[in-house]
């Protein structure tokens, strides 16, 4: 993996059950697994981190489609899990990590960032001459949905407003080029496990 030192996460590890042979997440993510690995002091046994939109198994805006959450820790006794998850808690390094409540068998935590469109949780706003991950799960979207952005490149161009455009246009959403909370909901709930269609591209 790209930023990952001596190996402690593949790609095979992070890539998970996706089938997607593109994969996203941002060198801040891989700081702060590896810093985080060494702060554990062991190997870290994973489930999965990634996901594309169209391929599912997330809640509607998770951040696994980002590619900045992971899910570890499967295989762990619950003592090895609470003791995980409270040094994510205490080392401030992540983002956001889940409670043991609605994680029992594993542990999520993620490097998220920007502040969400929607209330507390999801993506932030997007507009044209944003660059991030974030527009990269928009253009899958848009893409996947027949609305062409240009390539899949994180970055909130002319081709990429066109596209969201567009596509406010076709569900009835105030066209203002801008990725806001009601279109993300949208995109979302029209992508988030439908599959690879004929114009999703890679």
């Amino acid at each position: 993996m790209p930023y990952n030192t001596n190996r402690t996460l593949t790609v095979g590890k992070f890539r998970g059950s996706s089938n997607s042979p593109t994969l996203g997440t941002t060198k801040r993510t891989m700081q702060t697994w590896n810093s985080f690995r060494y702060l554990y002091g062991s190997s870290i046994p994973g489930g999965f981190a990634f996901k594309r939109p169209w391929e599912g198994g997330h809640g509607n805006q998770s951040q696994h489609y980002a590619g900045v959450a992971f899910d570890v820790g499967q295989r762990l006794t619950n003592a090895e899990r609470n003791r995980m998850r409270n040094l994510a808690i205490s080392s401030d390094m992540w983002s956001y990590v889940e409670p043991a409540y609605l994680t029992p068998t594993w542990v999520h935590f993620d490097k998220r960032f920007g502040s969400p469109a929607c209330g507390t949780a999801g993506y932030p706003l997007l507009r044209q001459r944003s660059i991030s991950n974030y527009v990269l799960i928009a253009q899958d979207d848009l893409n996947t949905l027949g609305f062409r952005t240009g390539g899949l490149d994180g970055i909130f161009g002319t081709q990429t407003k066109n596209a969201v455009t567009s596509y406010q246009r076709s569900r009835g959403l105030s066209a203002d080029g801008i990725v806001g909370c009601n279109t993300w909901r949208s995109l979302q709930e029209d992508v988030v496990g439908t599959g690879r269609t004929s114009t999703t591209i890679d």
